[in-house]
């Protein structure tokens, strides 16, 4: 029972370290990254109070160096999907009743814990899991994760605060209670902060939660779930259930009590998951609740008037920064006529500077795309524009995964502006570049917004303010997150929130009061002071 009117810590976003040469947060993770080198460790499914080791070993390997092993995690079945919802349920019953103060301070101290004692371990596994250089994973799983922690408390409690207006002789109060059963999260491999938020959100508005992370992440979610339980985390509200999707989906869309999914990942997933959702519809106690990011085929459009120097600069890190493995990559750029020359030079100094190579090299700035598959994918585009008359390779194009899937940071300049990799996610790093007439800036804004089915993030380069009021208002709805004079990626929680729709998603804007209320269902109370003893109005009054 809460006996006071609590006011969480106000939230500011956590300070991104440098890690430069001889600095002590850099001579912590040097060595975090080694002792985590050294050792091969055994990753559990986390079910109820249990770590199961289900004995199914699956191979846990830097992307940078594949022959390494750094552990194994250990693969569950149907049975565990049915035992992690029952100890989710189970936990429900006091989890939900909990007062709002006391969730939200487990998660104020998950967050203190990753800005302190486990900051260099999670972005050791975060660098060697998913080939993250340093900076990178500091921007993601500490920093980004951080702010979630932190910044969703804040929304909560302005969640919380806003109450209806009442009348003389009434009270009339809001609650927002947590969903009816438990909520499912699917998490990517790319971003640490995305698979922590997408399983602590819902579970901070009372929520219980199946948590799957892609197999490509575990190595950092198990740091996440042991942070959890550290920070006091009652068993059974977060599930870490490691199995593939759709043996789990089959288990988990078919239950009486399947509350909503929160989900990061492809498009064609989600789609498949939400017309699954709607063929059960009638076997929820409930209609779930079904937030989703997807896909992204970002733009970065440029005007005559930009300077040269500042667009290079933003596409080389829009588009090759971990190595384009984000869904807000700068993946296609429209460059008027008269700049490209001046572009391509700068960009090819640049990535002529550039290393590649492992991240334990803190001078590398490009490491491994994630694995087989995805390298695969990606060259597969490579391969076909080399042998295409429609398009050019103006930089990089080569890759090899003899001891990591590496691939060389690649510029397409394409003579069609429907040509294949100017359309496709590719998620890899390929910028595809179309020059358009410096006249015709017009003319190429709805090119841009009918070139592919997506609408995540996208940028503008102008020193135009009539240029720049154009294009915002014609490509209104081809991104949920728009930069003026900045690359499209790197969004801050509590700064931009993040989310786009289309075919990107539902815009639910994680890292914002807009997702927490997606997982509460309102109930409004009225209460009468004085109570009316007769059935007659005024009006009924005799002349």
């Amino acid at each position: 029972m809460s006996l006071g009117i609590f006011k969480a810590p106000a939230p500011k976003n956590e300070t991104v370290r440098s890690y430069v040469p001889g600095s002590p947060e850099r001579l912590e993770l040097q060595k975090a990254l080694e002792e985590a080198r050294s050792k091969v460790i055994e990753i559990p499914q986390y079910i109820g109070s249990e770590e199961i080791f289900s004995g199914n070993r699956q191979k846990v390997t830097p992307p940078h160096d594949h022959q390494h092993v750094l552990g194994y995690f250990h693969q569950g079945s149907k049975e565990d999907v049915n035992k992690a919802i029952a100890a989710a349920l189970k936990a429900r019953k006091t989890w939900a009743k909990m007062p709002w103060e006391h969730r939200a301070a487990i998660f104020l101290k998950a967050a203190d814990l990753i800005a302190g004692p486990y900051r260099a371990e999670i972005n050791a596994a975060t660098m060697l899991g998913q080939s993250k250089n340093a900076y990178q994973a500091e921007i993601d799983s500490a920093c980004e994760l951080i702010d979630f922690l932190r910044m969703n408390v804040n929304y909560m409690t302005e969640i919380y605060h806003q109450q209806p207006a009442s009348s003389d002789g009434v009270w009339n109060r809001m609650e927002h209670r947590p969903l009816e059963g438990f909520v499912f999260a699917i998490t990517p491999f790319n971003f640490t902060a995305i698979a922590g938020n997408l399983a602590a959100a819902p579970a901070l508005m009372g929520n219980v939660v199946l948590w799957k992370p892609a197999f490509t992440q575990v190595y950092a979610a198990h740091v996440i779930m042991k942070v959890f339980r550290k920070a006091g985390l009652p068993d059974g509200v977060i599930n870490m259930i490691l199995i593939d999707g759709p043996e789990a989906g089959e288990i988990i869309f078919s239950h009486h009590e399947f509350a909503g999914i929160h989900f990061t990942g492809s498009t064609k997933v989600f789609q498949e998951i939400w017309k699954n959702i709607g063929e059960n519809i009638a076997q929820y106690k409930s209609f779930p609740r079904i937030v989703g990011e997807t896909g992204g085929k970002d733009f970065v459009l440029v005007h005559k008037s930009a300077d040269p120097k500042a667009v290079a600069t933003g596409l080389v890190r829009g588009a090759f920064e971990y190595q384009g493995q984000k869904c807000s990559a700068a993946s296609r750029a429209y460059i008027p006529s008269n700049l490209w020359d001046e572009i391509r030079s700068l960009m090819l100094k640049d990535l002529d500077e550039m290393k590649m190579g492992g991240v334990e090299d803190f001078g590398n700035f490009i490491n491994a795309v994630i694995d087989e598959r995805s390298f695969d994918k990606i060259t597969s585009y490579i391969a076909r524009a080399r042998e295409s008359n429609d398009v050019e390779i103006v930089a990089g194009g080569t890759y090899s995964k003899d001891s990591g899937y590496f691939i060389e940071p690649t510029i397409l300049l394409a003579h069609q502006a429907d040509y294949v990799t100017l359309c496709e996610e590719i998620f890899g790093p390929v910028l595809t570049v179309y020059i358009y007439d410096e006249n015709e800036f017009e003319q190429i804004i709805p090119v841009i917004d009918s070139t592919s089915p997506y609408a995540l993030t996208g940028s503008i380069f102008s020193k135009d303010r009539a240029a720049i009021l154009y294009a915002s208002e014609n490509l209104v709805n081809a991104a949920g997150n728009f930069y003026i004079n900045d690359k499209p990626t790197g969004a801050v929680v509590g700064q931009q929130p993040f989310g786009g729709a289309r075919g990107s998603g539902t815009n639910d804007k994680a890292g914002s009061m807009l997702n927490l209320l997606r997982w509460v269902s309102p109930r409004a109370i009225k209460e009468t002071f004085v109570e009316a003893v007769d059935y007659k109005y005024p009006f009924l009054r005799s002349e």
